[in-house]
């Protein structure tokens, strides 16, 4: 080949190099933005069957034997199959006023397996499976709380006991827990999420996450009560004075890591018997193969006497996340008040109107 007709091909080459698209160039199977950031942009379904902390029979044990894991998945499969099955016509009538067990009203009726979707297996990391998604404290279970944090739950616990078909709150002092609206927990309202939205965990159902990531922001959307966090890069938090349901969230890179770093949250917007001086960094690393692996740490150290730890796998899908019309109406909020107006008329009635 003549040297200029040699020249004319490297030239070309060279600038065939420049014009692909930056995951292209980098040649490790992540997908890049034109600026060379990991594109984190997708969904994501993160249904495990990996439970938040771990059982107690594996002690500080982080990893199950493949036979574990083959056991976790054939149980649920066969939990579901049974559950499946068509319901007895005949069977009786759940008791008046439930039976004060957990579950759906007391199991006066809840959703049933077809509304369920925990995913079907344990997740893995690098190969190996999971014990717990908490992988700090060694023991992968939550540390104890604070004195502060138990008196607070405490406090709550007084106003929220299952279902007896009585207006037992009308002998606490003060407000009762179905007084009004505002009365309600904020996830019964549906103003936050029943997983959290900082840091998100999975959940028994709606397990999907979108991010839609810019330059100078990213969007992560929570399918469960359709929470919508904005990051900002490269930013700072404002004052203490601001507070927000989610948090305030900024953002930046370390190497190919988001990290995303959030404070000033709500007094109301508990985690796990959190509060507002909650700190959470969470950190995205986008894998080869498409899904994210993700870690937070959690630090309250008026909730908790030591920081929490955990990481999983959110699984790159090309479902959908569609609309959760939580309390679509306020049909179920009117429901449950006037439901408790009914039960103290009966508790005056029954008492003589005393």
């Amino acid at each position: 080949m003549r040297l200029d007709a040699r020249i004319g091909t490297l030239c070309a080459a060279a600038l065939m190099s420049l014009s692909l698209p930056a995951w292209a160039a980098e040649g490790d199977g992540i997908q890049r933005t034109a600026s060379g950031r990991p594109d984190l942009s997708g969904t994501y379904d993160v249904a495990t069957l990996t439970p938040l902390q771990r059982p107690e029979k594996y002690g500080e044990n982080l990893y199950l034997t493949l036979e574990e894991a083959d056991a976790i998945e054939a149980e649920e499969a066969a939990i579901v199959e049974a559950r499946a099955q068509n319901s007895n016509p005949d069977r009786e009538a759940p008791p008046e006023g439930g039976d004060g067990s957990s579950g759906g009203a007391g199991n006066v009726g809840g959703y049933n397996t077809f509304w369920i979707d925990r995913g079907t297996d344990a997740f893995s990391i690098d190969g190996k499976f999971r014990t717990s998604i908490l992988v700090d404290p060694a023991n992968g279970r939550m540390p104890p709380m604070t004195e502060e944090a138990a008196a607070r739950s405490a406090e709550r616990r007084k106003l929220r006991r299952p279902n007896d078909g009585s207006a037992w709150w009308l002998g606490l002092d003060g407000a009762g827990p179905y007084d009004g609206p505002e009365s309600l927990p904020v996830t019964e309202r549906c103003i936050v999420g029943f997983t959290g939205a900082t840091p998100t965990l999975p959940s028994g159902y709606n397990n999907h996450k979108a991010i839609v990531q810019t330059e100078d922001h990213v969007m992560i959307l929570i399918e469960m009560v359709h929470d919508a966090r904005i990051v900002r890069m490269n930013s700072e938090h404002p004052g203490p004075e601001v507070r927000r349901w989610l948090g305030d969230s900024i953002g930046w890179w370390e190497g190919d890591t988001l990290v995303v770093d959030t404070t000033n949250f709500h007094p109301k917007a508990f985690l796990r018997g959190g509060s507002e001086n909650m700190h959470v960094v969470e950190r995205f690393t986008a894998q080869p193969d498409g899904n994210l692996l993700y870690r937070f740490t959690v630090q309250d150290d008026t909730s908790w006497t030591s920081p929490w730890t955990g990481e999983y796998i959110w699984r790159s899908t090309p479902n959908k996340v569609y609309e959760y019309a939580c309390h679509e109406g306020n049909y179920s909020m009117g429901g449950t008040l006037r439901g408790a107006r009914l039960l103290e008329s009966e508790a005056a009635a029954s008492s003589g109107g005393h």
